[in-house]
């Protein structure tokens, strides 16, 4: 009879590392002084006696971050890292599967339902929400609902079953979510770290879920016959190389250089304070933005946002008409190339 196999394990492998990756698995995710206290309480329990979290240095953390990376490897997992987009850069560290696309892994917990209504907010936010006049890649509360259900063109593209390649397609079953529902879920997906809702209501991938799909959205919405000078659905920042999703675009509608807000400092000291973009020399006027600010530093907004405050309805709906406002965005694109065109 065949032994059953056993990954590999690394040199010096002990309980104290084991106990670590069952700890992050659980977790997900882990910032440096999570993983102090993390590998305080390890230690402390393996050594029986009581190590301060401060004691764990920088150094000694790696060392496990190192060690559970070598020994999870074997089994398709990883363990990588990005800076906080919206904290100070805060770095994070994900438990990530390394070889599966997020439907496949979402499917062990989620109906059939859910992970479509998935597919289809990764679409809104990554594709619908995310035009080469406005980068939003977010979506307030009522877009969230409006995707509850397959829209009718979607349904007609899948009237036989099948996908636009002709594969067996579950959009033809696929009846949507209620909005309670919708609401359950997207709760959810921020309570388990997928997503993340901003005080203005707006929700967006977390940096677990941007480090865990990185190669799903590039290889879903870019276009890897483009040159590196055409604009493409997901951008990366000038500096670190990071997807980004939140910073500052250089004002020059199709200029492609992007900027974490995290990364603008050091990376204007490396062009001794040259404030001006690295490939069309445009000035940087640090007001064009990516992410939820592309809606929220309009003028159209903060008077919907002063209305609303004020009990007035009016503002209320310019507030939430996130769909309106990119719309009229690519209108004013639209209206641009035509008149380039007649020139």
């Amino acid at each position: 009879m065949e032994e059953e196999w056993e990954p590999p394990v690394p040199a010096g492998y002990n309980d104290a590392n084991r106990a670590f990756i069952q700890a992050f698995m659980a977790r997900g995710t882990l910032t440096f002084p999570e993983g102090q206290k993390l590998v305080a309480a390890i230690l402390s329990a393996t050594e029986d006696e009581t190590v301060d979290p401060q004691s764990i240095t920088q150094d000694t953390f790696a060392s496990f971050v190192r060690t559970a990376r070598e020994a999870v490897e074997p089994l398709d997992y990883d363990i990588r890292s990005s800076r906080d987009q919206l904290r100070n850069g805060e770095r994070i560290w994900a438990f990530i599967n390394a070889h599966s696309d997020p439907a496949t892994q979402m499917a062990t917990t989620r109906s059939p339902e859910e992970v479509a209504y998935i597919k289809r907010l990764m679409d809104l936010l990554f594709d619908e929400f995310n035009t080469v006049r406005m980068e939003v890649m977010a979506v307030d509360e009522g877009q969230a609902l409006k995707a509850s259900r397959p829209s009718k063109r979607r349904e007609s593209q899948h009237v036989n079953g099948e996908d636009e390649e002709g594969q067996p397609s579950t959009a033809a079953s696929d009846r949507g979510l209620k909005h309670s529902e919708v609401l359950s879920l997207l709760s959810s997906l921020v309570a388990e770290g997928w997503l993340e809702k901003s005080r203005a209501g707006f929700y967006s991938l977390s940096p677990r879920a941007l480090i865990e799909m990185w190669s799903w959205l590039v290889a879903t919405y870019n276009d890897d016959s483009a040159s590196a000078r055409d604009w493409q659905r997901i951008k990366f920042c000038e500096l670190c190389k990071e997807i980004v999703t939140y910073g500052q675009r250089c004002s020059e509608r199709d200029c492609t250089i992007r900027l974490h807000d995290i990364c603008e400092d050091r990376y204007w000291r490396t062009r001794r304070g040259e404030k001006k973009c690295p490939k069309c020399e445009t000035e940087w006027a640090g007001n064009h933005f990516v992410g939820e600010r592309a809606i929220t530093s309009r003028q159209a907004y903060q008077r919907g946002r002063g209305g609303r405050a004020n009990g007035n309805g009016n503002g209320s709906a310019r507030r939430s008409d996130l769909e309106g406002a990119v719309a009229a965005q690519q209108e004013v694109a639209d209206d641009d190339d035509e008149d380039m065109a007649e020139a």
